[in-house]
């Protein structure tokens, strides 16, 4: 398996707002709406830049050069569909110039100023717009009437490659943590969990991995047994590091997510042996 970004965490995790799932009956009038970006979370705390979990990110001095001293939030994002692509480039502790010079760093949002979103993200096109950086864009944010304009811009957004949506409440401060004043819209549910275990396969799996036992952050056990490809199965997430499963609700009763699979290694979230 390939490491992460990097195996300890450099800085305390920086104080980054979380977001909760959409649920229908949430009020879209107090929103604004954007594309949400597959992308790796970037936090620059006015210094230095940072993944959602601590670690720091050695970008080029070019990429940094002329940033404000105070925090912006936001997305290292390639494109739609090139995750991957992101975090190869991110990961690397000698960074590559040229690849660095296909990435955006999309800001959502300012943590430092002390207003509402409404007028954070008002700030923010201004700050970015004076910057002038091509590499360093406002992520767009809009609204929607109703909820009809909500499936509108979701179903084109996903048709067009994308994650889905994120939703903004205008009125909220920045503070730290998960909350409903962040909201994500996704075409299916999906968490984060650390591996505890790899468990033997069985039949075709034998001898190679057959599930993870994994645990929330809740402390919450359960296998995710489905999602690998064959090269995964061979040199599967290492114990300790975190992963990201897809799933569709949650049993009642035990709170166990239904039908986990396996997505992805979590690469901004400290990993490795611990």
């Amino acid at each position: 398996m390939q490491s992460p970004v990097a195996r300890a965490v450099d800085f305390p995790p920086p104080p980054a707002m979380l977001a909760n799932v959409y649920r229908s009956g949430t009020p879209l009038a107090d929103y604004l709406v954007s594309e949400k970006l597959d992308g790796v979370r970037g936090y620059w705390d006015g210094e230095k830049l940072l993944t959602r979990g601590g670690e720091r990110i050695e970008a080029p001095a070019w990429f940094t050069a002329g940033w404000p001293d105070f925090p912006l939030d936001g997305e290292l994002w390639v494109g739609r569909g090139r995750f991957a692509s992101a975090v190869s480039i991110v990961r690397q502790k000698t960074p590559d110039d040229a690849a660095w010079r296909t990435l955006r760093f999309m800001v959502f949002d300012l943590p430092g100023h002390p207003g509402p979103f409404i007028e954070r993200n008002a700030a923010l096109k201004s700050l970015l717009a004076g910057l002038a950086l091509p590499w360093v864009r406002p992520v767009e944010q809009f609204k929607v009437a109703d909820r009809a304009g909500l499936r509108v811009a979701f179903d084109r957004v996903v048709k067009n490659g994308g994650e889905g949506l994120m939703l903004h409440r205008t009125a909220s401060l920045y503070q730290a943590g998960r909350s409903d004043d962040l909201l994500k819209l996704k075409p299916y549910q999906d968490a984060e969990a650390r591996v505890i275990a790899h468990l033997p396969g069985k039949g075709r799996h034998l001898g190679v991995l057959g599930a993870l036992l994994v645990e929330t952050a809740e402390g919450l056990r359960f296998r995710i047994g489905t999602g690998f490809s064959d090269a995964e199965r061979r040199n599967p997430p290492a114990p300790g590091s975190w992963v990201t499963y897809r799933y569709i609700g949650l049993n009642e009763g035990s709170g166990i997510p239904r039908f986990a699979s396996f997505m992805r290694v979590r690469e901004d979230m400290p990993g490795g042996e611990k």
